[in-house]
C-alpha cells in the first residue's frame, strides 16, 4: 500500500546568516509538542537555524509560525486493536486504559495480569512504534532534497529517538536527543521491572550514537549521566513565551481567587493538602467563604468533585473544564494566586511542572504545594521570588493565612517576582541554549 505524506513548505523568509547567506537547517522529530517544541521552532531562525518539523499531525490550536516547513506522516498505533477491544480513548496510555476498564479486584486477577503484560509487550518501546518506518522514509526523502545540517529528536514518545538514530546513521550528521521526560528512569514509570530492564537496554543502544543528550533539569541530567557514562549531557529547562503571557496586568478578581490550570496526575499530585487547609481556615473564621474561590481549568475529574465535597467546599472550589491555552493564561493573569501541585515523591527532586513557567510569565504569585523541600520547584520560586513552596499541610495553611491577610489589607495579593530572573526562562533563552549545543556539534 502506498503511503502519502502531507508537506507544508511555505516560502522561507530571506534571512541571511554567515558567509553563505543561508540558515543552517535542523530536522526536528517530535510526536507530542508540549510548549518546548513550538518555542524552539519559533525562535531557532533568530539564531541562524531553520527548523523543519517531522511529525504525525500539527495541532489545530497550535499552528506553526510563518515560514516554517513541516512533514506530516501517517502512523500506525500499536495499541489500536487494544483500544477497540476495551473501547478506550486514544489519548490514554496502556495502564490508564486497563484502570478504566477493570475494577480494583479484577485488575489483581489472572486475566488482569495477563492483559497488563500484554500491554507492556504490545507497546514496546511505546505505542507509536508503528511510526518509525514511515517517519524514516519521510526523513530519507527530505535528506535527498534538502541540505540538513543536524537533527533534534524530542520525547515522549521515544519512537522519535529510534527514527533519529536511523537517520543519523544513514546520513552521518549531528544529533541531539532531547528527553523532556526520561525514558527508563522516568519518575512516572509504571511498567514491570522486567520491562524496565529491556527499556534500559534499548535506551543505551539508541542514544549511544547521539552527539548530546538534553533534559529539562540538572537532577535529571545527573540521573541520565549514571546510565550514559561519558556522554555530553545538558540541562535546558522549559520556558514560556512572553508574547503569549504578556505581563501587562489584567484587572484582578475582587475575590481571593486561587487558580489551577492544566492536568492533575492523581497518583502523584495531591490537592487534599490545600483543601484541608482551606477548610480549616474557613472553619476558624479566618477566611470568608463568600469571598474565596478556587478555580480548576482542565479536564473535569469525578474523583476531584468527591474530594471537594468531602471537605464541604462545593460552594468555594469549582471545576470549569478545559479552556483554550490563551483563555487559561487570561484566567491566570486575573487571579490573586496561582496554585501549583508539586510531585509528591520523596525520591523525585528534578520534576518541573510545565505550568510553572507559564505561571511565572503571567506575573502573578505562585503557591506550590506538596513535593520535597529544596527541589527544583523550590529553588526556582526562591530565585525568581515568583512565589512560595509549601510542602506540608501546616505550612500551606500558614501561607494561605498570610496571603489572605495581605489581600484583606491591600485589596490584592502583592507580586514580588524579579523580572530579570524570570526572563531567563523565556523560549528565546531556551532556544539559545539549544543553539549553543547545535553549533558546537556542527563545528566538531
Amino acid at each position: 500500500m502506498a503511503v502519502t505524506f502531507s508537506s507544508h513548505k511555505p516560502a522561507l523568509a530571506n534571512l541571511e546568516r554567515g558567509e553563505t547567506g543561508r540558515l543552517n537547517k535542523v530536522l526536528i522529530i517530535a510526536r507530542y509538542f508540549g510548549t518546548r517544541i513550538p518555542g524552539l521552532i519559533k525562535y531557532l531562525p533568530e539564531f541562524g537555524w531553520q527548523p523543519v518539523l517531522l511529525t504525525t499531525d500539527i495541532p489545530v490550536d497550535n499552528p506553526l509560525p510563518p515560514g516554517i516547513s513541516a512533514i506530516e506522516t501517517p502512523y500506525r498505533d500499536a495499541s489500536g486493536f487494544w483500544r477497540k477491544l476495551f473501547r478506550q480513548k486514544a489519548d490514554l496510555d496502556s495502564k490508564s486504559r486497563l484502570e478504566n476498564y477493570f475494577t480494583t479486584t479484577s485488575r489483581k486477577s489472572l486475566i488482569g495480569r495477563v492483559l497488563s503484560l500484554g500491554g507492556e509487550i504490545i507497546n514496546y518501546p511505546d505505542s507509536y512504534k508503528g511510526w518509525k518506518s514511515l517517519a524514516v522514509t519521510a526523513g530519507d526523502d527530505l535528506f535527498s532534497r534538502e541540505n540538513i545540517n543536524a537533527i533534534i529528536s524530542s520525547s515522549s514518545p521515544v519512537t522519535g529517538h529510534l527514527v533519529a538514530r536511523e537517520l543519523k546513521n544513514r546520513h552521518q550528521i549531528p544529533w541531539i536527543a532531547d528527553l523532556r521526560d526520561l525514558w527508563s528512569q522516568n519518575h512516572n514509570y509504571y511498567y514491570s521491572p522486567l520491562r524496565r530492564m529491556f527499556d534500559r537496554r534499548i535506551e543505551r543502544k539508541t542514544l549511544s550514537v547521539s552527539g548530546a543528550l538534553v533534559t529539562v533539569s540538572q537532577p535529571w541530567a545527573d540521573r541520565l549521566g549514571t546510565l550514559h557514562r561519558g556522554k555530553a549531557i545538558y540541562a535546558v529547562t522549559n520556558g514560556f513565551d512572553p508574547e503569549k503571557t504578556d505581563i501587562t496586568p489584567s484587572r484582578l478578581t475582587s475575590k481571593f481567587t486561587i487558580t489551577y490550570t492544566g492536568t492533575i496526575y492523581g497518583r502523584k499530585q495531591d490537592p487534599a493538602k490545600l483543601l484541608i487547609s482551606l477548610r480549616s481556615l474557613i472553619s476558624e473564621g479566618v477566611m470568608d467563604p463568600d469571598n474565596v474561590e478556587v478555580r480548576f481549568y482542565g479536564a473535569r475529574l469525578a474523583w476531584l468533585d468527591k474530594e471537594i465535597s468531602k471537605y464541604g467546599l462545593s460552594g468555594v472550589v469549582k471545576q470549569y473544564g478545559t479552556v483554550p491555552q490563551q483563555a487559561a493564561i487570561e484566567k491566570q493573569k486575573e487571579s490573586q494566586l496561582l496554585w501549583l501541585m508539586d510531585w509528591d515523591d520523596s525520591a523525585e527532586n528534578g520534576w518541573y511542572p510545565l505550568k510553572i513557567f507559564e505561571y511565572l510569565g503571567s506575573g502573578r504569585p505562585v503557591l506550590a504545594t506538596g513535593g520535597v523541600a529544596g527541589n527544583v520547584v523550590d529553588v526556582l520560586l526562591t530565585k525568581t521570588k515568583g512565589g512560595i513552596h509549601a510542602v506540608t499541610t501546616d505550612s500551606i495553611k500558614d501561607s494561605l493565612r498570610d496571603l489572605y491577610g495581605e489581600y484583606k489589607l491591600k485589596g490584592e495579593v502583592p507580586y514580588h517576582g524579579l523580572r530579570e530572573e524570570i526572563d531567563r526562562y523565556t523560549h528565546r533563552k531556551m532556544t539559545g541554549e539549544f543553539v549553543a549545543i547545535l553549533d558546537g556539534l556542527v563545528k566538531r
